[in-house]
């Protein structure tokens, strides 16, 4: 079986394609999956590029998706032949969170899914959304969810609401598909001209180049008559959470799915309090809410926004432009 492992110390020319022993045939409550694709994300290349350690041999990428081969004894909500996908926390299967940490996370603390084939229990995955290629099924085991999570299970987001999203991202792109599906209006911020009119074009009511308009909340402000967005899902941290608070509405909701510029700064705790503005840290979601969105995606017709597609042994070309930020949603893997 190939994989790709990472080397220690980590970064990007760590990668390496080995031949691993085939993970053989399922047991009692397993599938074996056949992988094919899988989606990079920020925390993956923090893992690749050594900024958080990883084991001795860590198979990286935490989302995975492929067609079933075999099914163990006693499982029977997936088939032989199903398109199904990873799940960020294997071990949260529904309600609260169980975690606080990414020990138990595929491609962090345990093997992840850059490889062509997998054992493991039917409930660390999901079926995928009917007609969709394992491309698109991979880019929703991490941003697909948090978005899910942010504006859904947690917002509450109901038709009329107004979303706040930032960047081009895949987190960003698909909670703009999601608001706009569930009747909501959109702003969006950008670096780029380019990248704005493509927003425009999956529906994006209003933009801002937040390059040209560091204090862009002032644009949100007016473009709501001042009464602020309802919904902000924050993926910048430090940098940007000023700017969000200020954009955001007397009651609102900041969604911190993110820390783009860094881990720790400065929170202006009175204005927060002032407005009243509810700010909740979140990471992803359980294999219930995946379950619920996979529901919503066939329901609304929603795809997912893919910039580029590298194969496997192309890894680290794929990080390197995710490292360059000149895409636009999501960056994927075939294999």
């Amino acid at each position: 079986m190939k994989a790709v492992i990472l080397e220690r110390p980590g970064g990007l020319e760590r990668l390496r394609r080995v031949e691993r022993e085939d993970p053989g045939a399922p047991g009692t409550g397993e599938i074996r999956v056949r992988l094919h694709a899988s989606s990079l994300n920020f925390h993956d290349y923090l893992v690749a590029s050594g900024k958080l350690p990883a084991g001795e041999g860590r198979i990286p990428m935490s989302d995975g998706a492929g067609f079933v081969e075999e099914v163990g004894e006693g499982v029977s909500d997936v088939a032989a032949g199903d398109l199904v996908v990873s799940c960020f926390f294997p071990s949260w299967q529904e309600g609260d969170p169980v975690a606080g940490d990414f020990s138990q996370v595929p491609g962090d603390g345990i093997d992840g899914y850059a490889r062509e084939a997998v054992v493991a229990p039917a409930s660390w995955f999901t079926r995928a959304p009917a007609g969709w290629t394992p491309e698109e099924a991979a880019t929703l085991t991490t941003a697909g969810l948090t978005a899910w999570r942010a504006l859904v299970v947690e917002g509450g987001l109901k038709a009329g609401d107004t979303v706040l999203v930032l960047g081009t991202g895949g987190v960003s792109i698909y909670a703009l598909q999601i608001a706009k599906a569930m009747g909501a209006r959109v702003i969006a911020t950008s670096s780029s001209e380019e990248k704005i009119e493509r927003l425009f074009t999956l529906g994006a009511d209003q933009a801002v180049d937040y390059r040209q308009n560091p204090r862009w909340a002032t644009e949100v402000l007016r473009w709501t008559e001042g009464r602020g967005v309802d919904h902000v899902v924050e993926v910048g941290g430090p940098g940007t959470l000023d700017q969000s608070i200020r954009a955001c509405r007397v009651g609102g909701r900041i969604a911190l799915i993110g820390v783009l510029t860094g881990i720790e700064g400065p929170v202006r705790t009175a204005l927060l309090m002032q407005r009243q503005i509810r700010l909740q840290g979140l990471v992803v979601g359980s294999r219930r809410h995946q379950i619920e969105m996979v529901r919503a995606m066939e329901a609304t017709g929603l795809r997912p926004v893919i910039d580029r597609t590298f194969a496997l042994a192309e890894i680290a070309d794929a990080f390197r432009y995710q490292e360059s930020g000149k895409h636009f949603a999501k960056i994927c893997l075939a294999f």
